[in-house]
């Protein structure tokens, strides 16, 4: 019988924590036996979530629920402080799940060096979702035969980070394969040189934040006298992030070191 993986939340109480907490506790390989929430700290996450048998209370912050011994920590908290929740746990020798977006390709290199440097695996993805990740599949495969290619990156109003997550997940996934051609140089814009978005590993990606949106992706393909456009539109529900969370939390801790993206799990499940 596999041994249960010890899994602490930080932003347990969140969107998309809070569901994902109620989840795992109906997982026969998963216990959890941590919470991070600083707007919550001090009460029962058992008594948030209806769960009478559950007496966890939730910490101010991860060094706190890193006292109690863990297998994998569960990132959903901001963008502001994601790097530094990563780095606390992964010092502690505890494997990483990054669902939180706002990290740089530089920030990913750093916590690469420092989890291979403590034999612990860490997985950041920029969207858990199923339709996300074959999105980004079906970008890569369209990139090795169309030249020229944008990302236009959908977000709510509040969403404080750009691009988000997802859209530099894409593009560095689309830089693995070649950079995109450019008719007329960037730097030679006509105008405000900001009106062409921002480049990021070669791509051009321009950030929407409006009312009505949760995110989105969408990356759009040009050739002479055709266009290809591959779009994904989440709902209003965290729901579809769940299952791919769960798949991150229990391949985790196959290697030491950084992986993006859960494409390579959920592919080999089929």
């Amino acid at each position: 019988m596999n041994k249960q993986l010890n899994v602490c939340i930080g932003g347990a109480t969140g969107w998309t924590g809070l569901p994902l907490c109620r989840e795992i506790l109906k997982a026969k390989d998963l216990n959890l036996i941590g919470a991070v929430s600083r707007k919550h700290a001090g009460e029962n996450l058992g008594k948030i979530l209806e769960e009478p048998d559950l007496n966890l209370v939730i910490q101010k912050s991860v060094n706190e629920a890193l006292t109690v011994p863990a297998d994998v920590y569960v990132d959903f908290t901001h963008a502001n402080v994601v790097k530094d929740h990563v780095l606390i746990a992964v010092h502690k020798k505890v494997h990483v799940v990054v669902g939180s977006s706002g990290l740089t390709d530089r920030d990913y290199q750093e916590i690469h060096q420092a989890a291979l440097q403590n034999g612990v695996g860490v997985v950041a993805c920029g969207n858990f979702a199923t339709s996300a990740i074959l999105l980004q599949r079906f970008a890569c495969e369209a990139a090795q035969f169309l030249s020229h290619w944008e990302v236009i990156d959908y977000a709510s109003a509040a969403k404080p980070d750009a691009p988000s997550g997802m859209a530099r997940q894409l593009a560095f996934r689309l830089s693995e394969i070649r950079k995109p051609e450019v008719e007329h140089p960037i730097s030679k814009t006509v105008g405000p040189v900001e009106s062409r978005g921002a480049t990021l590993n070669d791509t051009q990606i321009h950030s929407i934040r409006l009312p009505g949106f949760v995110i989105g992706l969408e990356v759009l393909f040009g050739e002479t006298d055709e266009r290809l456009s591959i779009r994904y539109d989440a709902g209003a529900s965290p729901a579809p992030y769940l299952a791919g969370a769960l798949i991150a939390i229990r391949n985790v801790g196959g290697s030491a070191g950084l992986i993006r993206g859960i494409d390579s799990f959920l592919f080999q499940q089929k």
